[in-house]
């Protein structure tokens, strides 16, 4: 079973390998929550509970669980990287976007366990949760669009990478109010997307710093090139040593 939808600014895959799987219910229910995590979180709408927070908005009901839940890991980030990574900066707006994108998701794909799925690959942008493999996920070189810089592999986990590629320097240091310039890209597996993708964010912000920042997270790997070009890379990143093809 295969499905692709646009959501959330991203173009989102399904791969279900599963013989007889019939869960296309699970499915449709995947990408419906995609997006209403859109609707509700997206700081880009005016309408959604983010940008009503952000606003100020008198509001006779407290926040939902699931933006409790979503502030509550950004402030825990937000203390482990010592201000570095901040979803509200000073003088910017509430975006919550690198917490929200990987903790959705994962949501997602626990939908999908829930229903049966034993083998599959989710990717969200380029940012992937895998069951079942090993499944090869390819990452995007920082400076060649269409090469790649590595491959691995994954059978239970989620990979996810922070870079300057597709949106420019786009990710703040909070501890200075100026762009993270000190990565070109930075890729981090974790048991969870929900982590992985926090921490790559989290550790992008960082800098230089941040490599040695998440392969310090439990269960967290690092591959990083540097603004000077460098190869960073943990022991127990699982990389496959091939880096042909397209990214996955």
């Amino acid at each position: 079973m295969r499905r692709v939808e646009h959501v959330m600014g991203f173009p989102v895959s399904l791969r279900i390998d599963d013989e007889g799987f019939a869960g296309a219910d699970a499915v449709d229910a995947l990408f419906a929550w995609l997006r209403e995590a859109d609707a509700r979180f997206s700081p880009f709408r005016e309408d959604s509970e983010v940008s009503r927070l952000d606003r100020g908005e008198p509001d006779p009901d407290p926040p939902t669980p699931e933006l409790t839940e979503i502030l509550a890991l950004a402030e825990r980030y937000r203390i482990a990287t010592g201000g570095a990574f901040d979803v509200r900066p000073p003088g910017r707006r509430l975006d919550p976007c690198a917490v929200v994108k990987g903790w959705a998701v994962q949501r997602g794909a626990d939908l999908l366990r829930a229903a049966g799925a034993r083998r599959f690959c989710l990717n969200a942008g380029g940012d992937v949760v895998a069951a079942g493999g090993p499944w090869r996920v390819g990452v995007r070189h920082p400076e060649h669009a269409g090469r790649l810089c590595t491959v691995l592999e994954l059978t239970d986990g989620a990979v996810a990478t922070s870079a300057r590629y597709e949106r420019g320097d786009h990710i703040i240091d909070a501890r200075t109010g100026r762009p993270a310039t000190g990565l070109l890209a930075l890729t981090v597996t974790a048991p969870t997307l929900t982590e992985a993708d926090a921490v790559a964010t989290a550790a992008f912000a960082l800098g230089r710093e941040g490599i040695a920042w998440a392969a310090a997270r439990p269960g967290c790997e690092v591959f990083a090139v540097t603004a000077a070009r460098r190869v960073v890379r943990t022991p127990g990143f699982p990389t496959t040593g091939r880096a042909r093809g397209t990214a996955a």
